[in-house]
């Protein structure tokens, strides 16, 4: 599995995704730290929102694969300038979290990730687990096995997986 860092303002989502991605428990935990877990880093936002603190997301960003731009579908403003994704050297994806609540604004959060230069968006609902398979998917490497076909695998067990 590539290795992904979330960067996004705080309550974007980050650490809800990053539960659901590990097939976790929901359960809201305010990040305080950079957690840098096997395949996920899950930054504050609070990185993102301070000038100081942003040069850490750089380094972080050497550490991963891929980098995961989260905006949430009802936020008010894009934290992220116009071209930013050129000043990275790794994959930037776009994450749109949130897409369930009432003030959501799918189309306004893709139109802002585009104008950061990511190409490849995600429409997640970590709570209800919408979308999160699609982005486990993408960060998906050659012999890696999935939950899902784990729990196959194990129902039949005449069955390898691929």
């Amino acid at each position: 599995m590539r290795k992904i860092v979330l960067m996004g303002r705080s309550e974007s989502g980050k650490t809800t995704l990053t539960q659901a991605l590990k097939g976790e428990k929901i359960s809201y935990h305010k990040t305080q730290y950079v957690n840098n877990f096997d395949v996920i880093i899950d930054t504050p936002g609070e990185y993102a929102q301070t000038v100081n603190l942003g040069y850490a997301l750089a380094l972080y960003a050497y550490e991963a694969d891929v980098v995961g731009l989260l905006i949430a579908a009802n936020e008010p403003y894009c934290l992220f300038p116009p071209c930013c994704t050129s000043q990275v050297n790794r994959e930037v994806i776009g994450i749109v979290t949130k897409i369930d609540k009432p003030d959501a604004d799918v189309e306004r959060a893709d139109n802002w990730l585009r104008l950061t230069g990511v190409k490849k968006i995600f429409h997640v609902n970590s709570k209800q687990n919408e979308g999160v398979g699609d982005i486990l998917e993408y960060l998906r490497e050659e012999g890696d096995v999935m939950p899902w076909e784990k729990e196959m695998t194990q129902n039949e067990p005449n069955i390898m997986p691929k």
